[in-house]
């Protein structure tokens, strides 16, 4: 039997205990995801190696092993529903991987748990920079043009296009909208953005005249708990796949090339 103090050591014991800690400093819940995901990769990676598991005794040389493993890996490597890919790891994933599991180390070291950080020692590999190519104005027309503004789906996409051009704001923000977050009288948008950070935009001309109209559409909502100013069909709210997936949809629709038909497109169009 594991003695009580060695299991409390044991990388699986600890997530579920870093994530309540973060969550109590108001850390969004994507960032906790993604942190528990990398020291879950991170763990998965050293039992299959047979090194420790234990915090205390995981160091530098392991942690530089897990970074020769990413730069190696293959995409979904050892995934349970998705095949490999022939392709490696992105410098974007990789990085990913090696902050999230350093904001771990980071907690356990605030918390005691250790008494160094092999993170202090070890390089975490710079991703690389990509330049993101914006929609040209002829692109943009195209998108609007291939939705169908006839529908209460279409109209809502619509809404959603021209907010994203129109206000620049993430897609976590948009899909977090309320309805009471849309003033249309005063032409404002009270958004909720990154480490709960409230902010309000102001909304142009032919943006608020959608957004009001899709107002006398807009679904009836599914339960009287959902606020949420963009619904589907059936009045629930939207989640990040669904707007992406509509996005990219349109892009095809539109006949888009050479150019990545994304929210976040949007975003550097705006810039």
């Amino acid at each position: 039997a594991l003695d009580k103090a060695e299991a409390a050591t044991e990388l699986s014991n600890l997530i579920e205990g870093y994530s309540l800690c973060v969550r109590s400093e108001g850390i969004s819940e994507n960032t906790i995801l993604l942190n528990r995901r990398a020291v879950g990769y991170l763990r998965n990676f050293l039992v299959r190696s047979q090194l420790p598991t234990k915090v205390e005794l995981i160091g530098v040389s392991e942690i530089r092993s897990f970074i020769l493993h990413l730069k190696e890996a293959q995409r979904f490597e050892s995934h349970p529903l998705i095949k490999s890919h022939d392709r490696k790891l992105t410098g974007h994933t990789i990085n990913c991987y090696l902050r999230s599991v350093s904001a771990f180390w980071g907690w356990l070291l605030r918390e005691g748990l250790i008494h160094s950080n092999p993170f202090t020692t070890v390089k975490i590999p710079k991703a690389p920079r990509k330049v993101i190519t914006p929609f040209t104005e002829e692109q943009i027309l195209s998108l609007l043009h291939a939705i169908d503004t006839f529908s209460t789906a279409g109209l809502r996409n619509y809404a959603m296009v021209l907010m994203f051009l129109d206000t620049g704001l993430r897609l976590g923000e948009l899909i977090g909208l309320k309805k009471n977050d849309v003033d249309l009288r005063n032409r404002t948008l009270k958004v909720f953005g990154k480490g709960a950070k409230e902010r309000r935009l102001p909304i142009g001309k032919r943006l608020l005249a959608v957004l009001w109209k899709y107002q006398l559409y807009r679904p009836q909502p599914a339960t009287g708990s959902i606020d949420n100013f963009f619904l589907t069909r059936d009045g629930w709210p939207l989640n990040k796949n669904r707007v992406e997936t509509i996005i990219k949809n349109l892009g095809r629709k539109a006949g888009l090339q050479g150019v990545r038909c994304s929210p976040h497109t949007f975003r550097h169009t705006f810039c």
